[in-house]
């Protein structure tokens, strides 16, 4: 038989994992993977998982601080099944191990920007971590799933307008997986700029072959930008999470001034207005960082909380219990994605989204702190209910390997991959100088222009399009530098369609609100309160708040 199973799951992070745990038992699991290694921006997480576990908070509160950040963009209905489904996930999570702080005998909870109370669980600084670390023994032991490392999803295969599997590089050989219905937990884009928080991995890989494939993809205009990543020339840009500004710590100009003092919430406003300020002042000032002092919050909290932050310090040559840190904003979350209803349902059949790939209605225009991580649980426990098709019908008894004569190793032009890799660095810096903190219609609408050409080019790659057109009965064979040049190719086609629905959605809407800060149009405008939706062979358009 040709490769098929009942379900395919995109993505190995915190929304992959929950997925597996949740889909219904007996089911046939496909678990892939593009790294050789697991690692996920879940991984990443230092923040926490916000939830109502203590007696004086409220639903009603955790609904109220959601939607206030989300700055009127966000669908109240999945907002609260988010915040109410919220406890239940916690409850799961501690039966699977997860290792929450403590305090008297209950639960630890920090106060993170923009939350009206105490509500954060964290696992010291590295919440993600222990969350994947949770998810990942559990998944391990389902019966019938089967996991895949280095396995780089090329395309959707759709039959008749519906979703039935996907064609896959992995081992050598591009060959297809059929489904009975695929799940996209393949993370966001951030790592399309060059300054970021995100790993390499996260380069929106599943909103392109969603769109390429015809679904929905709303708000990718809004993307939040961390006002705490450590600026050190030649490293990563390691996220400070502001748990540690919740617990005192205060970013500092070089004269100890504050450049956060004119926001009314200083240190803990929301992260889009902190991030604002920061670019501001490092402007006015001709400053590559602003200082982060995590003094106040005093030796032995910072030992005990935040050990991960202090130990990355450390081995790069900082002590902060000596002086501020380097910091500066950099891209963080995206809030839009592909969109999905409260079953995580695209508007495809037989394809679902879960995680930072999805926009889901919860984040609207700026994302709650904390809301991510939960939002990925919550969202993956509707896939209890996941809706399966039939199979696809073009599924071969055995896949035919083509002829090397036929196969793309055969037909390998320029450029090569190390000039690929450039362009992708080039494409990276011109969505973080147009489409960063700050954004004006003119250098986005030139941008685009460029982008836009760039990526038809690339698709009509010959070599590439021999992979993308190659039929469910036939298995193609690669060489070494045949796979090289495939995936740098692939990804370099990929990131350049997600740069183009950025722009083309930045330069779209005319106004500033959340995430998405236009220079040329400050304020938010009433009748902008609408979700931008983005379809492929459509104009860009857009649709009321809870359409979805």
């Amino acid at each position: 038989m040709g490769e098929l199973v009942d379900v395919v799951v995109v993505g190995g992070g915190a929304a992959g994992l929950m997925a597996c745990l949740e889909l219904p038992a007996g089911l046939r699991v496909l678990l892939l993977s593009k790294e050789r290694a697991p690692r996920s921006a879940s991984r990443w997480a230092q923040g926490g998982i916000a939830a109502v576990t203590r007696p004086e908070d409220s639903f009603a509160s955790h609904i109220a601080d959601t939607l206030k950040a989300g700055a009127d963009l966000c669908d109240r209905a999945a907002v609260e099944l988010l915040v109410r489904q919220a406890p239940a996930c916690v409850e799961r999570l501690l039966q699977l191990g997860m290792d929450f702080d403590r305090q008297d005998g209950g639960l630890s909870t920090t106060l993170e920007a923009a939350h009206s109370h105490r509500r954060v669980l964290h696992a010291q600084d590295r919440t993600g971590g222990a969350l994947v670390d949770a998810l990942e023994r559990e998944v391990l032991r389902r019966p019938g799933l089967e996991r895949r490392l280095d396995a780089v999803a090329l395309q959707l295969w759709m039959e008749e307008g519906r979703c039935c599997g996907l064609q896959v590089l992995e081992q050598g050989r591009v060959h297809w997986i059929g489904a009975r219905a695929v799940v996209l937990a393949s993370g966001g884009g951030g790592h399309l700029f060059a300054n970021t928080t995100n790993p390499a991995q996260a380069s929106g890989d599943g909103v392109a072959m969603a769109w390429r494939a015809g679904a929905a993809i709303r708000d990718l205009e809004f993307v939040q930008f961390h006002p705490t990543a450590l600026m050190l020339p030649g490293a990563p840009h390691f996220l400070i999470s502001e748990a540690v500004r919740g617990e005192g710590a205060r970013l500092v100009e070089p004269d100890g001034s504050s450049p956060v003092a004119q926001l009314a919430g200083g240190d803990l406003a929301p992260r889009d207005a902190v991030s604002r300020a920061l670019v501001r002042r490092m402007r006015e000032l001709r400053l590559s960082h602003v200082g982060l002092d995590l003094r106040p919050v005093g030796r032995a909290r910072l030992e005990q909380q935040f050990p991960t932050i202090l130990g990355r310090c450390r081995e790069l040559g900082l002590e902060p219990l000596e002086g501020p840190i380097p910091v500066a904003p950099a891209a963080h979350y995206w809030m839009g994605g592909i969109r999905t209803d409260l079953a995580a349902a695209t508007s495809l059949s037989g394809l679902y989204a879960v995680g930072e790939v999805a926009s889901t209605g919860v984040h609207g225009a700026n994302r709650l702190a904390s809301n991510s991580l939960m939002e990925c649980l919550v969202f993956a426990r509707q896939l209890r209910q996941i809706e399966l098709g039939a199979p696809p019908r073009t599924v071969s008894p055995q896949p035919r390997t083509e002829p090397d004569g036929a196969n793309p190793a055969a037909v390998l032009t320029s450029p090569d991959p190390e000039e690929l890799q450039r362009r992708i660095q080039q494409l990276r810096q011109r969505c973080w100088q147009v489409a960063g903190v700050e954004r004006l219609a003119a250098p986005l609408a030139d941008g685009l222009r460029r982008i836009r050409r760039e990526r038809c080019a690339m698709e009509a790659t010959p070599a590439l399009q021999r992979v993308l057109a190659s039929p469910p009965e036939v298995e193609l064979s690669l060489n070494e530098a045949a796979q090289r040049w495939l995936s740098a190719a692939q990804e370099l086609s990929q990131r350049l369609a997600v740069a183009e629905l950025l722009l083309e959605s930045a330069l779209f809407r005319q106004e500033s609100r959340g995430g998405h800060y236009r220079v040329d149009a400050p304020a938010a405008q009433p009748f902008w309160q609408r979700h931008s939706l983005q379809q492929r062979g459509r104009r860009i358009s857009t649709e009321p708040i809870g359409a979805g």
